[in-house]
């Protein structure tokens, strides 16, 4: 029985040895938000621990209209279920209440983010690589903890809202940072 668990955390195919399914998701998000930040100038800090809800932060160095170097906090989740979770103009992602509510902590005192990256059904190849280019299938959408909505104390989960409009790429990632810079999502 423990020997099934193990095989249906892996890719098809995939060797024993091989980091889990959750795992590579939880990388691919990471590698994706790295390529995304570098893109655009960013850094990444990373942390120790994803006790306070979130996986890393995001750091410009950049001079805005109110502060320098504005950063945010975010959570990645990684998903190959599209048809699950994807409805025609926004993605339902479900969240468990502890992990929601240190998310959306109005106390918080950086900005926070959901980021959910969306990569194929297994069994289709979630990278494609040659010799010019390294091509990720995938796009994350995102949405700031704040516009998460509340969670009543009786209830263990909620599902939330990421509209697709929120496409986590150089543009919106360099509009997230003005908007923070600016004085915004303090």
């Amino acid at each position: 029985m423990g020997q099934r668990s193990v095989m249906t955390d892996r890719l098809p195919g995939a060797p024993l040895d091989e980091l889990p399914l959750t795992e590579k998701k939880n990388q691919l998000s990471l590698a994706f938000t790295h390529m995304v930040a570098s893109a655009a100038g960013c850094s990444i800090k990373s942390h120790t621990t994803d006790y306070d809800g979130v996986d890393i932060t995001v750091t410009s160095s950049a001079e805005y209209e109110m502060w320098y170097a504005p950063d945010f906090e975010l959570q990645l989740k990684c998903t190959e279920q599209e048809s699950r979770y994807l409805k025609e103009d926004y993605m339902a992602w479900p969240m468990e209440a502890g992990p929601f509510r240190r998310l959306t902590n109005p106390k918080r005192y950086n900005a926070a983010l959901l980021g959910v990256l969306v990569v194929p059904d297994l069994g289709v190849p979630w990278l494609d690589q040659d010799k010019d280019r390294l091509l990720l299938r995938g796009r994350m959408y995102w949405q700031w903890a704040s516009k998460l909505g509340e969670i009543p104390d009786t209830q263990d989960s909620k599902i939330v809202h990421l509209p697709t409009s929120n496409l986590f790429d150089v543009e919106q990632l360099l509009g997230i940072m003005r908007h923070i810079g600016d004085g915004g999502h303090r």
